[in-house]
């Protein structure tokens, strides 16, 4: 009697992603987002083929879905995750780190289920390599990059010409060999021909929540990070334009080495595409072409 109205619940709220997905597809975008919807439309097809959307009872999973996800999307994954094991009784464990090095993991067989990177090379890679799924791949968000200073900061750069000021002794990005936000920004730092008189402040953390942390601990002036990160740690911050550096288009895709299985795989990127998954992308400052970002703001001295 428990199994059924186990059994039950599941069905009942994955009618619920299943309403998700109709309403996420009935969504009017630009060009470049119907691609992507597109794209997205490929992991909700396969979930119709299996249990995820489908008006069949799924059967409730045992094994917890593990998702490896670069280091900018620890607070949105993880609001997304307890919303998910709400809604569907699936527990999401995540690994978080930087995109490079997850992605040497999972071609070297760690197992995970989904792979959430912070640039596309990086879940085209994976899928090169043979571990995930070539037609799960999509892409779930624009990146942003900011820079952060901490609560209490005797000086608080604005643009990226400040940087140069003798009074920013240290500045942190995450490592440009292996995380896409560190690429940004070594980028943003040459295409604004400041590279060579900050160049010797700069200090690495080996993924960019690691970046943030040195500025949050005094030991960095500041920080170059996802605006992610920034919006929910009390500090000042300002946005980089995102002319100076290429676009941080982050992708997903479903991996076969984890345990939980592809088809759970499939079903959690579904969630992530659905509106309710959008809305908290959004809110922590991740958004897809014709999307706005929920407003926020960088708080000032008197805040």
């Amino acid at each position: 009697m428990k199994k059924s109205r186990q059994d039950a619940r599941v069905a009942r709220n994955m009618n619920g992603i299943w309403e998700s997905c109709i309403s996420f597809g009935a969504m009017d975008h630009s060009p470049f987002l119907r691609r992507s919807r597109d794209l997205s439309f490929s992991i909700l097809a396969a979930a119709l083929a299996t249990s995820g959307c489908s008006r069949r009872t799924p059967v409730a999973t045992v094994e917890p879905l593990k998702v490896a996800a670069a280091a900018d999307l620890v607070f949105a994954f993880d609001e997304v995750g307890k919303d998910y094991e709400k809604l569907t009784g699936q527990k999401v464990v995540f690994s978080f780190g930087s995109t490079g090095l997850l992605e040497k993991q999972i071609a070297e067989g760690a197992p995970f289920d989904l792979f959430a990177a912070a640039d596309m090379s990086f879940a085209d890679d994976a899928v090169k390599a043979g571990v995930c799924l070539a037609d799960s791949k999509a892409l779930y968000a624009t990146g942003r990059l900011a820079m952060f200073s901490a609560s209490g900061a005797s000086f608080v750069p604005e643009t990226i010409a400040d940087l140069t000021d003798n009074r920013v002794v240290r500045i942190a990005i995450a490592n440009p060999q292996h995380a896409p936000y560190g690429r940004a920004a070594e980028q943003a730092l040459r295409r604004s021909k400041t590279w060579d008189a900050v160049e010797r402040k700069l200090v690495y953390g080996e993924n960019v929540q690691q970046a943030l942390q040195f500025a949050q601990s005094g030991n960095a002036d500041v920080a170059l990070v996802a605006v992610s990160l920034a919006v929910v740690t009390p500090g000042r911050w300002s946005l980089v334009p995102s002319d100076l550096h290429d676009p941080l288009n982050q992708g997903l895709v479903v991996c076969t080495g984890g345990k939980a299985g592809a088809d759970a795989g499939r079903r959690f990127a579904a969630y992530i595409g659905s509106p309710s998954g959008r809305a908290v992308m959004r809110r922590h400052g991740f958004a897809l072409p014709g999307e706005s970002i929920v407003s926020f703001h960088s708080p000032s001295p008197s805040d």
